[in-house]
């Protein structure tokens, strides 16, 4: 125990040190009451996700849902409150896939990131019961118009399981829209660069085939166990696959590499699995035709990165939604690596990029909307402006995936209207005060 208090006592001072750069706590925003009384959107360019634009659109909800899309001119029935939304854009709410956001803090304190478990098999670990609803960083995200995202584990080689939250929630019960949408594999490394001088080959990994054979016999277990309807004794791990292989549940293999992307597919057919979404890709234009054939869609890394290779084009990156799109790939953004939680705010930022190099907007728009809906098997739900489907949208002032003229105005979760304050804009409404600047919203 002596041994043990001092540990304890310098992970507490970090995470206070922490805290204290990080500034005076800011008022976390109250999540919003369940919605009273009918509300009409009118006037607004509606971007409604599926590829199709609405001008001077009127958009009707209550109860939480959509009950009404179409145009302003020919409203069907009245709504108790309505809101004038001439001269902006409407979108669906943006989903961040494969997020850590509300599991990590403050990045360089260790105690407030919760994203790893001890562990190489751990397909039972739910990311979700982690999700901090008081995080200061979930604020700042949506306030640019990401609304829902997916919650997802990192380390070993199988991770654990993803969930669905939506972004204004008491705590995490609340805030579920699917507790588990799938298990999350990390693909072993096939290939390395050995360099010696000026010299660099690309070798195979000794221990490449070694992960795989461990890999291979984790599924053959658990595709055994689920064959049993009451198995006994209970394994928590091959309970928490069952839905792999029901189709239930979806397998994201994170991979980049074009020789790990072709065993991934193989994999899949291998143990007949219904459901299996590529995520990273940076190769998976090369086999686009594989990923096609045997409906794998690609969860798109990070578009604001360098290229693998020195000797790629520097943008190939950004063109990557282009080339899934022009294969008749299904693909959605997501935006995993260096502080990726706080980065999550540039989501919209990174389909304008698509946009700009190839994407139509309204593809874009898609990119971050519909098509990760679908992937993540939330599409009854979100990802598009219809009939039926959660109100869950926001109104922006300017283009959203324009980094220089989002400005969302109005954000509605399930009918909800959430307060779109923040720590940063408290601290760019006091320091614009002191220095008598105007303050623009």
């Amino acid at each position: 125990m002596s041994m043990r208090l001092p540990l304890i006592l310098r992970a507490c001072g970090l995470l206070t040190a922490g805290l204290l750069l990080a500034g005076p706590a800011a008022a976390q925003p109250t999540p919003a009451p369940a919605q009273r009384g009918s509300v009409l959107v009118l006037h607004a360019t509606a971007h409604l996700g599926t590829g199709d634009v609405v001008a001077n659109s009127g958009i009707g909800f209550r109860d939480g849902r959509i009950d009404y899309v179409g145009s302003a001119e020919t409203v069907p029935r009245s709504y108790d409150r309505v809101i004038d939304a001439t001269g902006m854009h409407l979108y669906p709410g943006f989903i961040a896939a494969n997020s850590t956001l509300g599991l990590v803090e403050i990045e360089a304190v260790r105690a407030s990131a919760d994203v790893y478990e001890i562990g190489t098999f751990r397909p039972n670990v739910r990311s979700v019961i982690a999700y901090n609803t008081d995080s200061e960083v979930t604020p700042t995200v949506r306030s640019n118009g990401v609304l829902v995202g997916q919650i997802t584990p990192r380390g070993g080689t199988v991770s654990g399981s993803s969930g669905i939250v939506q972004f204004d929630a008491w705590n995490w019960e609340d805030a579920v829209i699917r507790e588990v949408d799938g298990v999350h594999v990390n693909w072993p490394g096939m290939h390395h660069r050995h360099r010696e001088g000026e010299k660099v080959e690309v070798r195979r990994r000794k221990t490449y085939d070694q992960e795989l054979h461990e890999l291979r016999r984790f599924f053959s277990e658990a595709a055994a166990y689920a064959r049993v309807a009451r198995p006994d004794p209970v394994d928590v791990r091959f309970e928490a696959m069952r839905g792999i292989f029901s189709g239930d549940l979806a397998l994201y293999v994170h991979a980049d590499d074009v020789r790990q992307i072709t065993a991934a597919v193989h994999f899949k057919r291998e143990f007949n699995l219904p459901r299996l979404v590529l995520v990273g890709g940076s190769d998976a234009p090369l086999v686009a035709d594989l990923l096609r054939d045997n409906a794998v869609p690609v969860l798109v890394a990070r578009l604001h990165r360098l290229p693998r290779f020195e000797d790629d084009p520097v943008d190939l990156p950004f063109s990557l939604p282009k080339l899934l799109e022009d294969e008749g790939v299904l693909y959605a953004l997501e935006g995993s690596g260096n502080m990726e939680a706080m980065s999550a705010r540039n989501l919209p930022f990174y389909a304008g990029t698509a946009h700009a190099y190839g994407l139509t907007y309204e593809q874009a728009v898609r990119s971050i909307t519909l098509n990760a809906a679908r992937i993540l098997g939330v599409d009854q739900r979100l990802g598009s402006i219809e009939v039926g489907k959660d109100a869950t949208f926001f109104l922006s002032a300017g283009d959203a995936l324009d980094i220089r003229t989002n400005r969302v105005q109005h954000a509605f979760i399930g009918g909800r209207e959430i307060d779109l304050d923040n720590r940063q804009r408290e601290l760019y409404r006091k320091f614009a005060g002191k220095y008598g600047q105007p303050i623009v919203d």
